[in-house]
């Protein structure tokens, strides 16, 4: 799956609150070999794309500033009681890395199986 972020400049509770006001998520793209590199992301495609399970289970690539890489998922946290993605966070995925990951497990059959 691919999804586009852009890079922001401020950092902290004031800025990261203006942009849920303007419909923005906060997020943050760490590891690799760079620096960790603040993200926003459009709230309603996020809303969206988090309700796949490939989102989830997957390698994505995010384009950000016209170069594009690849992540993997690693933490969403929700408002406790609103449809509201607060903050997103992103590992970089590197070839050359050993990563776990949790994978989601659908077993077929169930109803015909005796056990």
């Amino acid at each position: 799956m691919k999804f586009v972020a852009f890079e922001r400049a401020k950092q902290g509770t004031g800025a990261s609150r203006r942009l849920r006001i303007s419909g923005k998520t906060p997020g943050i793209v760490y590891g690799g070999d760079t620096q960790p590199q603040l993200i926003e992301i459009d709230h309603n495609a996020l809303w969206h794309a988090l309700k796949k399970e490939a989102f989830h289970a997957s390698i994505l690539e995010m384009e950000l500033g016209g170069a594009v890489s690849k992540v993997l998922l690693r933490d969403v946290q929700y408002h406790p009681f609103r449809q509201l993605v607060q903050h997103i966070d992103f590992q970089r995925v590197d070839a050359r890395t050993r990563m776990t990951m949790k994978v989601p497990l659908h077993f077929k059959g169930e109803e015909e199986s005796e056990a």
